[in-house]
């Protein structure tokens, strides 16, 4: 067996029911990913166009034993070949958290293991350092996801500062109810990204919102996703002159792929500047995006542009596609831990909402 420690990772912070064993290397200290199972239920939450926390945290319970079986047996190993047990234990849902930690703590007391809790966040941003198997701190890190929108002073793996995040919702969120406005289904992130290929994303004017303010460090996009409902539908005084307040099913193909195109370049423009403007206070060179909407090419694209500009250059990492949506594997920061010596008690909450 190769490594000298072997942790089991557990991820359910929300729709994802995701183990990994993950292991370092005695000669390089670099980590080694034996195993990797995710089980999704995007299949559960599509007729909703969201996730339903109720049905996250049943399909939890339902999934967590099997996919920690798979994640064993990949690996070939048995919990007796373990030397700790790590888990997401915030942010997130609490009913699916609480499945996730209940799992470890039984796991431990099994097995005779430490236990590592994991904020959900930092292992986002650790993903950059797994898929670039060397340093990458100190960054700012730029956390993008269904329910996260934040951007943090990361002065190591396990030291982060919050900069500045939304004040209302995340970008993920919003992706997913314009999505349902235009009738793409969910998850609307992908879904938008598909269409917006095929669009202009200029034929229709969408607020960028504290876009401008560059002292401040935030993220809005409530306001972004009334704007995308106001051109499509009109503000329910007037029909909208080009729609005629049509329903989302009978929205014209190519007006569909225009309006994607439109959000989509809006909320590309807020991260991307939003991040640029935190590299610039910070004075840091090295920008890590973690999170499910960091698999967005577009705003990949946007980012590797101001990455190479000549005045605002700095080092860019995003990690490959399936380590950016929830995943065990950037659990691997509980390794981390485990070489500073750090372990929780077997009395260890969960932590739903964020630290601020």
């Amino acid at each position: 067996m190769t490594g000298t420690a072997r942790i089991l990772t557990i991820e359910t912070t929300c729709d994802e029911t995701a183990a990994a064993v993950i292991a370092d290397d005695p000669q390089t200290g670099e980590i080694q990913v034996l195993s990797d199972v995710v089980a999704s239920q995007d299949a559960l939450h599509r007729r909703f166009g969201g996730v339903v926390p109720e049905i996250a945290s049943r399909a939890h319970v339902e999934r967590i034993l099997p996919v920690v079986d798979a994640a064993l047996r990949q690996a070939n190993v048995t919990l007796t070949d373990l030397q700790a047990v790590a888990v997401a234990n915030r942010p997130g849902l609490a009913g699916s958290l609480l499945v996730g930690l209940m799992a470890a703590k039984t796991l431990c007391l099994v097995g005779q293991l430490p236990l590592i809790g994991i904020d959900h966040l930092q292992a986002h941003i650790y993903a950059c350092r797994i898929a670039a198997a060397r340093e990458v701190f100190p960054c700012v890190g730029l956390i993008v996801s269904g329910g996260h929108s934040h951007l943090y002073r990361c002065q190591s793996p396990l030291d982060f500062t919050p900069l500045g995040g939304t004040i209302d919702d995340a970008a993920g969120e919003a992706f997913d109810k314009v999505a349902t406005m235009l009738g793409l289904g969910y998850p609307g992130g992908p879904a938008i990204s598909r269409v917006a290929q095929q669009g202009d994303p200029q034929r229709f004017s969408l607020p960028r919102p504290l876009l401008r303010d560059r002292e401040r460090l935030a993220f809005s996009f409530s306001g972004l996703k009334t704007a995308v409902r106001y051109q499509l539908f009109g503000t329910g005084r007037q029909p909208a002159a080009e729609l005629d307040q049509q329903p989302a099913a009978e929205l014209n193909q190519q007006l569909v792929a225009d309006m994607a195109a439109s959000f989509q370049a809006a909320v590309v423009d807020c991260l991307v500047g939003k991040a640029v403007q935190a590299l610039e206070q910070t004075g840091f060179q090295r920008l890590c995006v973690g999170g499910g909407v960091a698999a967005n090419q577009t705003l990949r694209a946007a980012l590797e542009a101001a990455a190479g500009h000549t005045t605002a250059g700095f080092e860019l990492h995003i990690p490959p596609l399936k380590l950016c949506t929830d995943n065990a594997v950037m659990g691997a920061i509980a390794m981390e831990r485990y070489r500073a010596g750090q372990f929780d008690r077997l009395d260890l909450d969960i932590g739903p909402g964020l630290v601020r």
